[in-house]
């Protein structure tokens, strides 16, 4: 495993890190004992930085990685998620109160006296263009209950605009081989910010693992079944926003890319930590194979000018029209 610092916070993390939104819920079924034996797999396995959110599952996530502390004693960093509580989901709802009561509530569920990380979790767009939420956060971590704040985002532009804000420290945004945007303008103006990024939906929903098929049958309790046009929540979450077909082409098309003993899900994983800007990538896992697959990526050679250059033309050719308009 390699590590990264992420940005301001001064965090040394794994850059194949831990998304945990598989075993909170919205994936299809989950198993707890599995969900717990892939958490500590990870572990084993030099991850150091989980990221949860208080809507996985309402808390369920939290939860398992409150256990998987209390069962182990080396050292790791949580990060979690507040904002997606309200109802309605308005940027008037981003006050002191509300964050505090969120983060509360997490400090409760993961059994935490002080948050090592705690991100507004794709907030309305009006909220990067005002100072009351990031004010409500400064003020949070000034009392102790949160250590570093950062952002998670569905836009470049949003997390341009997040960059205003000196107290931010991270920025997770999507980011794998259908979601190039963020490398235009974004990457270096983060680096001249000190602003970690995480990569997340790195593995475009299971897309960029080569798995999925056109009769692939998908839960009726998975996102990718009733979140393809945006029905429940932004669009781009599921599949990266990239038409599920037209996803699989392109999948056919890098699949003969990939070098000989690596997968199609490694690939795209050392494809993202090719950019130095990138802190870590947070893709899910809900068994140990799983996360075992994920964490070879990092150790992996470097990939060629070639084959970087074989995940731009088919982003150009095949997917830019559809995606990079709109995030």
């Amino acid at each position: 495993m390699n590590y990264r610092t992420l940005g301001k916070t001064g965090y040394e993390i794994s850059t194949i890190s831990f998304g945990a939104w598989a075993i909170g819920g919205t994936w299809g079924s989950i198993d707890d004992q599995e969900s717990l034996a892939t958490l500590h797999r990870a572990l084993d396995l030099g991850i150091n930085f989980f990221d949860t959110a208080d809507v996985y599952g309402d808390g369920h996530s939290e939860r398992l990685i409150a256990q998987l502390r209390r069962e182990r004693s080396e050292p790791f960093y949580v990060a979690t998620k507040a904002g997606r509580r309200l109802d309605p989901h308005t940027a008037g709802g981003y006050t002191y109160e509300n964050l505090r009561a969120f983060v509360e509530r997490s400090i409760q569920n993961l059994q935490m006296e002080t948050l090592d990380l705690l991100q507004l979790h794709c907030p309305p767009g009006e909220v990067y263009r005002q100072d009351e939420a990031f004010d409500a956060l400064d003020r949070l971590q000034s009392e102790g209950l949160l250590r570093h704040y950062g952002v998670s985002v569905e836009t470049v532009d949003e997390a341009l605009e997040a960059l205003r804000h000196p107290g931010v420290a991270s920025v997770q945004i999507i980011f794998n081989a259908f979601r190039l945007k963020p490398t235009e303008t974004f990457f270096g103006a983060a680096r001249a910010a000190d602003v970690g990024i995480i990569a997340r939906v790195p593995l475009a929903s299971g897309l960029l693992t080569g798995k999925l098929r056109a009769d692939t049958a998908f839960a009726s309790d998975d996102h990718r079944a009733f979140n393809r046009h945006g029905e429940a929540f932004d669009r781009g979450e599921t599949f990266s926003g990239v038409d599920y077909e037209r996803g699989l082409e392109a999948v056919s098309r890098l699949q003969p890319v990939v070098p000989a003993g690596m997968t199609l899900a490694q690939f795209a994983l050392r494809w993202i930590l090719m950019f130095p800007e990138v802190t870590c990538a947070i893709p899910g896992a809900r068994r140990p194979a799983q996360v075992e697959a994920n964490t070879a990526a990092a150790d992996l050679a470097p990939l060629s000018a070639e084959q970087m250059q074989a995940v731009q033309d088919i982003y150009t050719t095949l997917l830019r029209a559809q995606v990079h308009p709109h995030w």
